[in-house]
């Protein structure tokens, strides 16, 4: 492969994507913190540095796949990021769930420096190993061609939004459905307690039935549902509290969403 993809934020979510990319054949430039990660990545193929700034300045597409808004501006922004860093022919692509406005702010901030797509993620760390991430991508069409064979190292499913900071609009509307639809399998868990019926038995048979739906199968993947609160809920409150804020900042009321989402069984406020 002739691009370079430079590579931070080799978390839970980040680690598999680079085993991807470089089993890919990628040459992959990857900035971690952690040594056991370095260690890890270095054994796989990739090449570790030790800045942000050095990752980006070699590569044609940067990947950044960070927790928080406050992490990604620090790693894009200022004379030491990102942004500043890498070719303004280079495309970055932020996997960071998070405001619109914060996108916004960091591509305007640098003009005439390289294109910044969102790229919000649905998926799991076992999707990313197995190829089957879903990825939304919004900035210009044409940066979002080019970094699609990139990006298919690891997810199945690459779609165009629609201009910068549309892919975080969509998924923050999906990660409040995401929520509200975990809140009402939990309290249908109850209504089956109630009737005898043990949360694995119910799990199992909703896979196959109609009530089922994607949050069933991941409390039933990740083994129930103290497990699934004890792995989801941290990142679902943090994509929760996301979409409360942008929605108030724009007037917009969540109604019965946000009832289901905040009553529920699950502690996502």
């Amino acid at each position: 492969m002739s691009q370079v993809v430079g590579f931070v934020g080799a978390g839970q979510m980040g680690e598999p994507m680079v085993v991807r990319l470089v089993r890919a054949g990628f040459r992959t430039v990857v900035f971690a913190r952690r040594e056991p990660v370095r260690e890890r990545l270095r054994a796989e193929g990739a090449e570790v540095v030790d800045s942000a700034a050095e990752a980006a300045a070699v590569a044609d597409v940067v990947i950044a796949c960070l927790f928080s808004d406050a992490q990604l501006i620090e790693v894009l922004g200022g004379p030491a990021g990102v942004l500043a860093n890498a070719r303004p022919d280079a495309v970055v692509v932020s996997h960071t769930t998070g405001a619109v406005s914060t996108v916004k702010d960091l591509a305007a901030a640098r003009p005439d420096g390289p294109t910044l797509l969102d790229g919000p993620v649905s998926g799991s760390a076992e999707d990313i190993a197995a190829g089957k991430l879903t990825v939304l991508l919004g900035g210009p069409a044409d940066s979002v061609e080019a970094v699609r064979p990139v990006l298919a190292s690891y997810a199945e499913t690459i779609i165009g939004t629609g201009a910068l900071g549309s892919a975080l609009g969509v998924k923050l509307v999906n990660n409040a459905l995401f929520a509200a639809n975990a809140q009402l399998v939990a309290l249908a868990a109850q209504v089956g307690r109630e009737l005898g019926i043990e949360d694995g038995q119910l799990l199992r048979a909703l896979s196959v039935a109609s009530g089922r739906s994607y949050a069933a199968d991941s409390i039933l993947r990740t083994g129930g549902f103290a497990k699934f609160e004890q792995r989801a809920a941290p990142f679902l409150r943090k994509d929760v509290a996301a979409c409360v804020a942008a929605t108030a900042d724009l007037g917009i009321d969540l109604g019965q969403l946000a009832a289901v989402i905040t009553e529920g069984p699950f502690d996502l406020s």
